[in-house]
């Protein structure tokens, strides 16, 4: 049974992990007969937002004990992440990608990227392992990689800052997945895309498909 680890970054999509997207992603992973490990870094995030609301609360929350929420609580540290115990990895989107796992939101192209991240994503390359990317997660990818092909969809601010990155942006629609063969980068657009949550299971089940056939 291949393993994919799983990479959150909280609990909702405006601080965090986009929920349709992670819970969908691990339903494809295990209908494609494989299994998961889901993992987040055990830091402080960015900030809590209200999601009824909209507003910034005076709230603290920690990445991983909000992912836990997503995980029922069978997460691990990202500390811990091991490629060598995994065959893919994978990154559902939300603002958790450009807040917490990366700079994104605040500094665009000059981003930085959390250490543990950039370790994980950087040995699964050198192990020539698949990583998936869905939503504003590719971004994240771009900084590190730098020549990646990745998409976000069409959003052609994020394009822009993802070209000036280095890497090379594709534009796409609903579940179609964009392939860099050569460092076995699978990335989709899911809700950066005006999409419906059926449409975002389609992208989850063919971004995970793809994954699986490059094993």
């Amino acid at each position: 049974m291949k393993k994919f680890a799983v990479v959150l970054s909280g609990c909702g999509v405006y601080d965090g992990t986009e929920i349709h997207e992670a819970v969908l992603t691990l339903l494809a992973i295990v209908k494609n007969g494989c299994s998961y490990q889901i993992f987040a870094p055990d830091i402080v995030q960015h900030h809590v937002i209200n999601h009824f609301t909209g507003n910034v609360t005076d709230e603290t929350r920690n990445v991983m004990v909000e992912s836990a929420r997503i995980a029922r609580g069978n997460i691990l540290a990202l500390s811990a992440f091991n490629s060598n115990a995994f065959d893919a990895l994978i990154f559902p989107g939300g603002f958790g990608c450009a807040k917490n796992l990366s700079t994104y939101a605040f500094d665009a192209a000059d981003c930085t990227v959390n250490a543990e991240v950039e370790k994980a994503v950087k040995a699964m390359v050198s192990a020539n392992k698949p990583i998936g990317a869905l939503c504003i997660a590719p971004v994240i990818l771009a900084r590190i990689l730098k020549t990646v092909e990745v998409t976000i969809g069409n959003d052609e601010q994020t394009a822009i800052d993802i070209e000036k990155m280095g890497a090379f942006h594709h534009k796409c629609n609903h579940a179609e997945v964009i392939k860099d063969a050569k460092l076995k980068i699978f990335t989709t657009p899911c809700y950066m895309l005006d999409a419906d949550i059926v449409q975002i299971a389609q992208g989850a089940e063919n971004i995970v498909s793809a994954m699986i056939k490059s094993l």
